[in-house]
């Protein structure tokens, strides 16, 4: 029987916010964390809390974007959990509505097996200031897990989803089994487990008591 685990990016499979990151270079970080923090609490329009964010890193060097991006710290126990998870007969995918400069590079050094996230739009090697792709809108991790599921041939009952903020609700509509991790409150009402210490590991104890 096929198995699906889908991961959220920023601040699950890695240990914080890639657009915090991006904006440290620039003296942003603060004015970015801040909008990131309500989006993610669900106060913002996801997408426009997105727009607003990536605007402000406008003028950023591509090669300086992705120069960070192959950096960022990953979270305690996020090898172990996609190592364990594919042993398991899962086959692990990430969402992100963060960017695939950072999703990229982490998903290959993970293991995971597809990565879905947004593109940064650049001109001569420069940020604009715009982004796009499929994963700038509140419910779009809900459609694609759908699709997801309707091509591996996967129900909801195998279908595992991890995630710690209010654009994670989507998906977590379509799981059995939904782990809020170090999550918000708004993400943790929605959610049949929640792991409450940065180790991605507790996630196989709860997979193996299913």
């Amino acid at each position: 029987m096929s198995k699906l685990a889908v991961f959220d990016f920023d601040s699950t499979l890695m240990d914080g916010e890639t657009i915090d990151f991006l904006a440290e270079p620039l003296g942003l970080e603060k004015s970015v964390a801040e909008i990131t923090e309500r989006a993610m609490a669900g106060e913002l329009d996801f997408f426009k809390s997105l727009v607003a964010r990536v605007s402000l890193i406008e003028g950023l060097e591509e090669e300086r974007v992705n120069a960070i991006c192959s950096e960022l710290p990953m979270m305690p126990g996020a090898f172990e959990v996609v190592a364990g998870l594919k042993e398991r007969g899962y086959t692990v995918v990430c969402f992100s509505g963060g960017f695939r400069n950072a999703t990229k590079p982490a998903c290959e050094k993970l293991g995971i097996d597809a990565d879905f996230s947004n593109f940064l739009h650049s001109e001569r090697g420069i940020l604009t200031g715009q982004v796009g792709g499929e994963m700038m809108h509140s419910d779009a991790k809900g459609e694609m897990i759908i699709r997801l599921q309707n091509l591996l041939g996967v129900n909801r009952k195998d279908t595992l989803v991890v995630g710690d903020g209010a654009n994670d609700l989507s998906m977590f509509a379509h799981a059995d089994t939904r782990v809020a991790f170090c999550a918000k409150p708004v993400l943790k009402k929605a959610a049949t487990h929640c792991v409450e210490e940065k180790d991605l590991t507790q996630i196989l104890q709860i997979v193996d008591a299913l």
